[in-house]
């Protein structure tokens, strides 16, 4: 592989990271903007959608809610160049297009220590170019007009109650402060009276929910360190920062807006973290879209999944 190549794949994650560390310098969680610029009562959040309706996954998520923000977009929904045009429509002239990233492998051939060659796969990411759906004309309306359905607040708390007991966590409640704890594998939280309301409690234990995975019967992460020492304690709750986000993106709930008493450190001790290593930040999203996704595993199929399974 050439120099020149591997100095564009190191830009990719120096120039994402770069954005993140700008966003954290300001006091701004970048995982959490969308719903800041909404407002407690404004447009649902959803996470970004392909043409198709698929949703974005991990750090994507991240790149595309950052870009709709920046430029004003309220549609989810983004496709390549050549899907627009696939589905007759055109990117208008001038537009430019968000940065998003998928992960690709090349294989290298190595000499082993016996003088032997060997063959080894090196991961590597790969970026291409998408345009929300409002850069776009001549698409066929359903594409504009297509939105999340809406569900009342009382009825998305009731799925998110139900979302994290299908998980079959142990949650106990007592306290002032939510945490997980590994020795005991049971999730912590104050009393529901003490929150703000009843979405704020569900944001939180979604945070809690995504350590929670962390047990090696689970995802499997690595907490030994997490008491210890400030560089991993603050990596782990950058996950679990992410992956809440994404499961309140999910669910339909509004995320912890307001920090915690601890996020002044933890916002210092995430902006060391990722200054000292360009890759971190893909690295949080990878395992927060894991712990997620996880979670997701743990629900009940509906009868269209039953059935097509």
């Amino acid at each position: 592989m050439t120099e020149k190549k591997e100095n564009s794949r190191a830009d990719i994650y120096a120039r994402i990271t770069d954005r993140i560390v700008a966003d954290l310098e300001k006091g701004v969680r970048p995982w959490v903007q969308p719903w800041s610029a909404a407002g407690h009562g404004g447009r649902s959040i959803t996470r970004p959608l392909r043409h198709n309706g698929e949703p974005y996954s991990g750090m994507n998520v991240l790149l595309l809610w950052s870009e709709a923000l920046a430029r004003g977009f309220t549609s989810p929904i983004w496709m390549t160049f050549k899907q627009a045009i696939e589905l007759d429509g055109h990117v208008r002239k001038g537009e430019s297009g968000a940065t998003v990233i998928y992960a690709s492998r090349f294989t290298r051939t190595e000499t082993d220590g016996n003088g032997g060659e060997v063959e080894r796969d090196i991961p590597f990411l790969k970026t291409y170019s998408v345009f929300n759906v409002e850069q776009i004309a001549g698409l066929p309306d359903h594409v504009y007009q297509r939105q999340a359905p809406v569900i009342d607040q009382v009825q998305r708390i009731e799925q998110a109650d139900r979302f994290f007991a299908n998980t079959g966590s142990v949650i106990r409640h007592g306290g002032s402060h939510a945490f997980y704890a590994p020795s005991t594998d049971h999730i912590q939280m104050p009393p529901f009276e003490s929150f703000r309301d009843a979405a704020s409690y569900v944001a939180v234990l979604s945070h809690e929910h995504v350590h929670w995975t962390a047990d090696s019967r689970r995802v499997g992460r690595d907490l030994s360190r997490y008491a210890k020492d400030r560089s991993e304690r603050a990596r782990e709750e950058l996950v679990a920062e992410i992956g809440s986000a994404l499961l309140c993106a999910d669910l339909g709930i509004v995320p912890e807006l307001e920090p915690r008493p601890e996020h002044a450190s933890y916002v210092q001790s995430w902006l060391q973290v990722l200054q000292g290593d360009k890759r971190a930040i893909f690295q949080a999203a990878a395992h927060a879209q894991r712990a997620a996704a996880f979670l997701h595993s743990l629900q009940p199929k509906s009868e269209a999944e039953r059935e097509a399974a």
